[in-house]
């Protein structure tokens, strides 16, 4: 016990070092991550977006990030499976917090989101976002095609997000068309998958739907997804209504017919030439998950949007 500590995400002396927390104790940050505002020497920030005003369907998105957070504590200690490593030996990761917003002035709600992104994204640090539903995707890629010009989406989810769009509306389904016109992504490179709904315009993004999906086996949707990108600064976001019911019931627009958990895993486990910029996990719904199920998905993911960006990294410093 006496190399022990508790609470790790108030009481890590370093940025990179291992949690010892009981899985069942402790102050939930994200993988207990330090809590901090201060963005020296962080090479990864996760930060939450505690928002749901644009949901179509079932709210409690807004309950997300502490959900995911709660679920992630079970990844804290062993070497994340199925990297092999201590994802945070040598990659300096720390929880932002979450991002501060007036609940009762949405109107101001995407400007608040860009501002906030913008500090975490000139820092240097790569950006992992817990939302919230998806229209908080929207201000994120602005702020990171600020930094970086257009992006190729790659967007894990039941739905196109193509709705129509005044540039007014606060809408989860609507982002995408809005970002394809306002040249935020670039729709040539960009991919969808999972799709299972029909929406009225598609903005030639191409996609695969969720009954191709069972046909493939994850090695070939990777490769669609990264032949399709050809090697361009890319945003991952991912709608957890991609997977079927089954293995996400807590969110707010299910859709039966998609794919497993494990499925989707092993193709995100293959992602690593990706040249992700950030990415984001969205749409995950407390009030309607049973025994963290859907959280715990949501944390998975997560935590493989953090294993990708180390394994990156360790790829660059050898070189």
């Amino acid at each position: 016990m006496a190399k022990k500590t508790i609470d790790h995400a108030f009481t890590a002396t370093s940025l990179t070092s291992s949690a010892s927390d009981p899985t069942f104790a402790g102050a939930l940050s994200f993988m207990r991550r330090r809590f901090t505002k201060d963005l020296t020497g962080a090479d990864a920030v996760v930060w939450g977006i505690p928002f749901d005003a644009a949901t179509s369907n079932r709210p409690g998105t807004r309950f997300g990030p502490q959900a995911i957070r709660r679920a992630s504590a079970i990844f804290d200690n062993d070497p994340q499976y199925p990297f092999n490593r201590d994802l945070f030996a040598e990659m300096a990761v720390i929880d932002y917090g979450d991002c501060l917003l007036d609940y009762g002035n949405h109107h101001e709600t995407p400007k608040a989101i860009e501002q906030q992104a913008r500090t975490i994204i000139d820092s240097g640090a790569f950006m992992l976002t817990l939302g919230g539903d998806h229209f908080v995707t929207w201000p994120i890629l602005k702020a990171h095609a600020a930094k970086h010009g257009p992006l190729a989406l790659v967007q894990f989810d039941a739905h196109q997000d193509t709705w129509f769009d005044d540039n007014k509306r606060i809408d989860h389904g609507s982002f995408v068309a809005r970002a394809a016109r306002d040249g935020i992504i670039d729709p040539d490179r960009s991919i969808q998958i999972g799709i299972r709904t029909h929406a009225p315009e598609d903005f030639g993004i191409h996609m695969l739907h969720g009954h191709q999906l069972e046909d493939m086996s994850a090695g070939d949707i990777a490769s669609t997804i990264i032949s399709h990108t050809r090697g361009a600064p890319s945003y991952l976001t991912f709608d957890i209504d991609c997977l079927d019911p089954a293995f996400a019931p807590g969110t707010g627009t299910p859709v039966s017919g998609g794919p497993s958990s494990a499925k989707i895993l092993s193709v995100l486990q293959r992602l690593h030439q990706l040249d992700i910029r950030g990415a984001d996990v969205v749409e995950v719904s407390p009030p309607y998950d049973h025994a963290d199920i859907t959280a715990i998905a949501g944390a998975t993911v997560a935590m493989y949007m953090l294993g990708l960006h180390a394994e990156r990294r360790a790829s660059a410093s050898h070189g």
